[in-house]
């Protein structure tokens, strides 16, 4: 399979409204002598598929700890949806994504990724597609993300 990342223009051939990306690569044009390296980290959290319920919070209730344990977890009590995150992982890797790390956040069901360093607007075009990844891996798991 290959991934493919497209921009989005007129027949006319000017960037569509919704294109911020031509934007940024404009910014980035006629700069080859510049090497700009950038790290992304994206947080989301997850959620059962109701929407409302985060990984490890009881239906329609809090969890009855307080946040501490869960950032950078580890252990059934602790972490909730480290399966996802390393499944994003390694598919984002198996696709050529600059990842460089993945960990629990400060509430039950919140992760987070690094994507990078990257050199360029190949920070945000990564960032892009490992988003894409997620959301697909999150269909695997029957979970919702936001981001």
């Amino acid at each position: 399979n290959i991934l493919v990342m497209c921009d989005t223009y007129t027949p006319a051939g000017e960037a569509l409204p919704s294109n911020t990306r031509a934007v940024a690569a404009a910014a980035f044009d006629g700069k080859d002598d510049e090497e700009v390296w950038f790290g992304l980290e994206q947080e989301f959290t997850l959620f059962n598929l109701d929407q409302v319920t985060p990984l490890g919070w009881p239906k329609g209730g809090v969890p009855n700890r307080p946040q501490g344990p869960y950032y950078c977890s580890a252990g059934p009590e602790n972490s909730f949806g480290r399966a996802v995150t390393d499944a994003m992982y390694r598919c984002c890797l198996y696709a050529g994504i600059e990842i460089s790390g993945t960990n629990g956040e400060v509430m039950p069901g919140q992760q987070e990724y690094q994507v990078g360093p990257c050199v360029g607007i190949d920070a945000g075009d990564q960032l892009f597609m490992s988003r894409y990844i997620l959301q697909r891996v999150c269909e695997e798991f029957q979970v919702y993300c936001t981001l």
